[in-house]
């Protein structure tokens, strides 16, 4: 766009990037990511294994997310509890980057070429007291890239804590921690690894709940120039920069999110992710740029939600979630 400039984002750090793709329309209505809010809700245990608990069982949740230039990508997943074992959990977690026209050097069409990647989840969860519970998901992941394809096996690992009388949690999560076992060439790439803490409080006299959470806290300084420097495909590479200050650099950590709960079959979700803002939004008109909104409503036996997560002026995301609970058909 003429006379307006945007800002750098860094990227090609790791593989599987994919599994830091937010699918549940509830978590992208608040900024992207939340790894503390414990209510019953299936599509928490995604982001933090510790919050599958033994009031999930037979709870079904699908997602799904029409995101940019024609990518898709979901999520399903299903719980079960065994008394004095624990709770688990399994769900697939996909994207489909769409048909490509393959072409030679110089040009010549090929045929078509596809691309998609699967994570296969699957959650042990269990509560250690009244107050805290902790989780493990084991991931085996698969990507095709065309003729490449990778194995890959990734873990998360959670703790939860709360405080139902004062309204409050909190919890600390380590996510994607594994490696590849078969690369797509001859070059060993390193995981989308991160540690996140997270902190939520609902008003004891209003309904509002607020939640802040801490994430990429392996790496303090998340800002990005671009370079003249190119890699082995062409495209440029970029360099961490020191310039942005203090406050810059932990909002840069930082996802804030509230949510409106009038009642248990009604919500509305707000969230705000500097991060995105920074890296995504025209330094001329930042518009609405990293702020992100939502809502679920139950109807009969299923809960519906909706997300929306602003990345820049071009465009949206639009999030979808469907769930409910089998044992309410008996």
């Amino acid at each position: 766009m003429v006379g307006q400039k945007m800002m750098a984002q860094r990227g090609g750090e790791s593989t599987y990037d994919f599994l830091n793709l937010t699918n549940s329309a509830r978590v992208a209505a608040l900024g992207g990511t939340n790894i503390s809010i414990m209510d019953n809700d299936i599509n928490m245990a995604y982001h933090n294994p510790a919050l599958l608990q033994q009031e999930m069982n037979n709870a079904m949740v699908l997602n799904f997310v029409p995101y940019m230039t024609g990518v898709k990508y979901g999520y399903v997943g299903y719980a079960k509890h065994y008394e004095n074992v624990g709770t688990f959990s399994f769900g697939i977690h996909n994207i489909n980057y769409g048909d490509f026209q393959r072409t030679n050097d110089i040009g010549e069409e090929m045929g078509i070429a596809t691309a998609a990647e699967y994570s296969f989840n699957l959650t042990y969860a269990r509560q250690l007291s009244p107050t805290l519970s902790m989780g493990l998901t084991a991931k085996p992941i698969y990507s095709k890239l065309d003729a490449y394809t990778s194995f890959g096996l990734a873990a998360d690992f959670g703790v939860h804590y709360r405080k139902p009388e004062n309204n409050f949690s909190m919890a600390i999560v380590l996510k994607n921690v594994g490696s590849q076992i078969t690369s797509y060439h001859e070059t060993q790439e390193t995981m989308p690894s991160d540690l996140q803490i997270g902190l939520s409080k609902k008003l004891a006299h209003a309904p509002f709940r607020f939640s802040i959470t801490a994430q990429h806290l392996l790496n303090w300084d998340l800002t990005y120039t671009p370079t003249d420097t190119e890699n082995e495909n062409g495209s440029s590479l970029g360099t961490q920069t020191s310039d942005a200050n203090f406050g810059d650099q932990l909002m840069r950590h930082m996802v804030f999110g509230v949510e409106f709960l009038p009642s248990k079959n009604f919500h509305v979700d707000f969230g705000y992710n500097h991060r995105r803002r920074k890296e995504l939004g025209y330094e001329e008109r930042m518009s609405t740029a990293g702020f992100s909104w939502g809502f679920g409503f139950r109807v009969y036996k299923f809960l519906f939600s909706y997300g929306s997560a602003r990345y820049h002026l071009g465009g949206s995301s639009n999030h979808f979630s469907i769930s409910t609970n089998l044992s309410n058909f008996k």
